[in-house]
């Protein structure tokens, strides 16, 4: 785990494959420094000391949130200190119980086994190991599904998921869904950082508001192939959970197939669920006033409009974002560095859909009508 020549903080990427370990190390490296500094301080000058202490904080965030509960980790390195062949590096592996009150003390005084040449490998291990197989087997939808790609060494959603909020699970969406009397495991609460991908924009998917709406500005950016890293400084893009945001959640629970709105008959059941009134007398009025036109169904936009317009939260109209790219290729001169834009939430109805600016259309996903001003015109890379 290489950093940058000309960003003391960003890991470097050589090949391609870990940016499935490396971008959400990343991300919980950016969350130290976002917690604990501010846009206007001179974050970006960090010294070799600070350096090693934000890896050691984020390997930490990452293996504890991993081993919830766990009060022994695991900690896996190599039994040799000279130079090892790959050939050679499965059977010098050896596991060392670290007490989970002393882990940041034990990564401290073991830094180098992240700096060296195993160091993405052992770290995953690490995790996997601690975390344990049989809790792995029980999160992994489909354990045919290997959770690094054999041929192009890409990470799975499993993998991705485990890094970022500690859950192995494969889908992106809120909490458990049932699809054709199948139940799939999604993210079962609100993320430290978060996860958007280009591939909703695409349809493939939707990632639920826990990813979406992280406790942190920090989003973990997925393309087709790539992995990097969005931040800002500004706390008022993300927020706890309200009562809005649990009947927005809610709200989707009836509506499966993402519509926008619900049949008239699950009103009810609706409010039932968000523990509002619901007796027939006053579902019937609500009916009546929510689907005036009587065509049996219900907007979301009305159905929050009419019980929760007072708690609605409003994004910035205009902030400051910031872009990680690790591979040097993909990079302005092959310079990896956080790369500044100013965002805007333009006033529209509409949607621009730009469809060779990659980036825009993945944050659109959350914030359909941001258009950012990258620093030096040049949109940054997601691949």
């Amino acid at each position: 785990m290489d950093t940058s020549e000309d960003e003391p903080t960003a890991l470097v990427q050589f090949e391609g494959g870990p940016c499935a370990v490396l971008a959400p190390m990343q991300a919980y490296i950016i969350k130290n420094i976002v917690s604990n500094k501010s846009v206007d301080d001179d974050w970006k000058k960090v010294e070799a000391d600070e350096q090693n202490r934000l890896l050691c904080k984020a390997a930490c965030d990452i293996l504890c949130q991993a081993t919830d509960g766990c009060d022994i980790l695991k900690f896996v390195q190599i039994d040799d200190k000279g130079v090892l062949e790959h050939s050679q590096f499965h059977s010098m592996l050896k596991v060392e119980q670290v007490n989970k009150d002393s882990i940041e003390t034990f990564f401290n005084n073991h830094i180098s086994f992240m700096r060296d040449t195993f160091g993405v490998l052992l770290f995953l291990y690490t995790v996997m190991h601690s975390k344990g197989l049989v809790k792995l087997k029980e999160e992994i939808c489909d354990l045919d599904e290997p959770l690094i790609d054999k041929e192009f060494g890409y990470g799975s959603q499993c993998l991705i998921n485990m890094m970022i909020t500690g859950q192995a699970v494969s889908n992106v969406f809120n909490n458990d869904q049932v699809v054709a009397g199948l139940k799939l495991q999604g993210i079962d609460k609100q993320s430290e950082v978060g996860f958007l991908t280009l591939l909703e924009h695409l349809r493939y998917c939707q990632v639920g508001t826990y990813l979406k709406n992280p406790c942190n500005p920090i989003w973990v950016l997925g393309s087709d192939t790539h992995l990097t890293v969005l931040f800002s400084f500004d706390q008022n893009l993300v927020s706890k959970e309200t009562q809005a945001d649990i009947a927005r959640r809610t709200f989707k629970l009836f509506d499966q197939d993402g519509n926008n709105f619900i049949s008239t008959q699950n009103l009810k059941p609706l409010l039932e669920k968000l523990d509002l009134v619901s007796d027939d007398e006053y579902v019937n009025l609500m009916s009546t006033k929510l689907d005036s036109e009587g065509l049996g169904i219900i907007l979301m936009p009305s159905f929050m409009d009419e019980f929760f317009s007072e708690q609605e939260t409003r994004t910035p109209d205009v902030f400051m974002l910031f872009h990680y790219n690790g591979q040097p290729r993909s990079n302005p001169n092959s310079k990896v560095t956080y790369i500044e834009g100013n965002a805007i939430i333009q006033e529209s109805d509409v949607i621009c859909i730009v469809e060779d600016n990659n980036l825009q259309s993945c944050l659109q996903s959350k914030w359909p009508y941001i258009e950012v001003q990258w620093k030096g015109g040049v949109t940054p890379s997601i691949n």
